[in-house]
């Protein structure tokens, strides 16, 4: 008789093998399919924004600079250390020892130094001035990068768009190969009509293969802000941003933007320059406490008397022309750059403010132009010359004509759209109104 004991054995074994191979397969299979899954889900402009701001390497650094310069403006308040002196003193050289001369000492001392005048709270001032105004800056750098980001997701969108219309709008064409060749067939057409219709789908394939080369160009242009995850498909869900405030309400805002508070704690930290410099006209001091410990007996016997001393060292700024004057002077250019800095920065961003304004109404016009009149002409013009060269009244040019204009205009409001959208992000990042 035969043992099936070793057979089972053998199986289940394999079993168990080929089992432990399959698992494996697919624990390694999962991290791609987690990756093709995130790929396929289509980027929002509201999940683009988080990953530009997640670890923007330029607000960090900005942030980081902030946060020195606050730990600096502590340190900055603090009395210097004190210093400590040990010596001898008076000790006789050609003779004797510690105990033979009775001025001979032992010292140890004391000496804490004052700087002048009130220049421990403004150093403290001026770092937490420079710190504000970093912290201005990294909220800027964070509008701007969102602006940035904004604009390149919506060019990936048009170009999304622009592929889909032109894709949508291929079968139309082919269809009109299509019956050319079909009338030309039958003699009712000519071949002039069938080359025409066969050149426009030929140029309608080399628009489909321009389209996408942008549409890679936006990609990574995109990629810059928020990395890998700008190879997913763009969500069709653009923003409704058709309504800004008032252009006096933004004009307002301006005093408020950042980078114009960024300007005005750098002047302040400026001023703050200035006084330090006029208080270093004061004089500082500084307190010396020593003791001296002396050794052996007096002619009578009695041990010599030990010393302590107090000094108080002030500074004498009297040499002021080249070291107090030529400061202060510094300081005061510097503020003086400041302010103007400031003024050409609010004057840029007004200038920016006015032309984007100009350009948010001139768009607003033309897409209403499109909507309301446009789009429904092309397509009128369009159906009109096909129904004449149906019936023979017309002539297949215009027939072309119609359907590439038709086309054009469908892009064109896209484009519009797409840049009334941009111009609504930079008007949102000058005004620092609400983006949702």
């Amino acid at each position: 008789m035969f043992s099936t004991r070793g057979r089972g054995s053998h199986f289940n074994k394999s079993t168990h093998s080929l089992g432990c191979t399959i698992a494996v397969c697919l624990l390694a299979l999962l991290p791609y399919r987690q990756v093709t899954a995130q790929v396929a889900t289509p980027l929002t402009l509201a999940e683009a924004e988080e990953l530009a701001l997640r670890e923007e390497p330029g607000q960090s650094a900005l942030q980081a600079r902030a946060d020195s310069l606050q730990e600096q403006a502590i340190a900055a308040g603090q009395l210097p250390d004190p210093v400590l002196r040990i010596g001898i003193a008076n000790y006789p050289i050609e003779s004797g020892g510690f105990t033979t001369e009775g001025m001979t000492q032992g010292q140890l001392g004391f000496r804490q130094s004052f700087p002048p005048g009130k220049t421990r709270s403004l150093s403290t001032h001026q770092f937490q001035a420079l710190s504000a105004e970093m912290d201005w800056r990294a909220i800027a750098r964070a509008r701007d990068v969102l602006t940035s980001v904004r604009t390149a997701w919506l060019d990936a969108y048009y170009w999304e768009r622009a592929h889909a219309v032109v894709s949508d709008s291929r079968p139309y064409f082919d269809d009109l190969v299509t019956v050319t060749r079909s009338l030309y067939g039958v003699g009712k057409k000519n071949q002039q009509d069938v080359l025409r219709a066969e050149l426009e789908l030929s140029r309608l394939d080399d628009r489909l293969i321009e389209i996408e080369r942008q549409r890679r160009t936006a990609s990574a242009a995109l990629s810059q802000w928020i990395g890998p995850d700008a190879i997913r498909s763009i969500a069709h869900q653009p923003p409704a941003w058709d309504r800004v405030p008032a252009p006096q309400t933004l004009r307002d805002e301006l005093a408020r933007h950042p980078a114009v508070l960024a300007s005005d704690a750098k002047i302040d930290a400026r001023t703050a320059e200035v006084q330090l410099a006029e208080e270093r006209y004061k004089p500082g001091w500084a307190v010396d406490l020593g003791y001296g410990y002396r050794d052996g007996f007096m002619p009578d016997g009695s041990p010599r008397s030990d010393f302590v001393s107090v000094s108080v060292m002030v500074d004498l700024p009297i040499f002021r022309r080249n070291r107090q004057d030529r400061n202060l002077g510094a300081a005061l250019s510097e503020r003086r750059a400041a302010q103007e800095s400031r003024e050409g920065l609010l004057r840029r961003l007004s200038s920016q403010l006015e032309g984007e304004l100009a350009r948010w109404q001139e768009l607003t016009r033309r897409i209403e132009l499109y909507e309301r009149r446009l789009v429904v002409q092309a397509a009128d013009q369009a159906r009109a010359a096909l129904a004449a060269y149906r019936s023979e009244a017309g002539d297949f040019d215009d027939v072309m004509r119609g359907v590439v204009e038709k086309l054009n205009v469908q892009l064109d409001l896209e484009r519009l759209q797409t840049e009334q959208r941009k111009s609504y992000a930079v008007l949102a990042n000058l005004g620092g109104f609400p983006h949702d």
